[in-house]
């Protein structure tokens, strides 16, 4: 037996719909900032490219991903005073890179399959 539609209000679909397009989004978010950080670049530069590219990112969130990732060995990252600031640069490490190419892949596989659904 098929259970009957729940009746929710606009407020609480609109919710729902935030929870689960974070959710979604989460995981993209790792590919994007390895995938931009192929070319060096510091907190703020990142953010920004990232932005143009359609994905906006609160510093919230990217900062502590920085860090994991760094610790994790996929970046390395140094200090380095530019316009008379210290600014934290960071690029792909090589294990960066290799883990940016399976990742690729597996993306594209992923991405390719949930078109055929879709």
């Amino acid at each position: 037996m098929w259970r009957t539609e729940m009746v929710v209000s606009q407020n609480e679909e609109e919710l729902l719909f935030e929870s689960l397009r974070l959710e979604l989004r989460r995981g993209s978010l790792i590919l994007a900032v390895l995938a931009s950080l192929r070319r060096e670049q510091y907190g703020y530069s990142l953010r920004v490219a990232l932005g143009e590219a359609g994905i906006e990112m609160e510093e919230s969130t990217l900062y502590p991903l920085l860090r994991r990732l760094e610790s994790q060995g996929l970046l390395n990252s140094e200090w380095r005073e530019e316009d008379r600031r210290k600014k934290r640069f960071y690029r792909l490490s090589g294990r960066g890179e290799a883990m940016l190419a399976r990742l690729a892949t597996e993306w594209r596989g992923l991405s390719a399959s949930l078109e055929k659904m879709l």
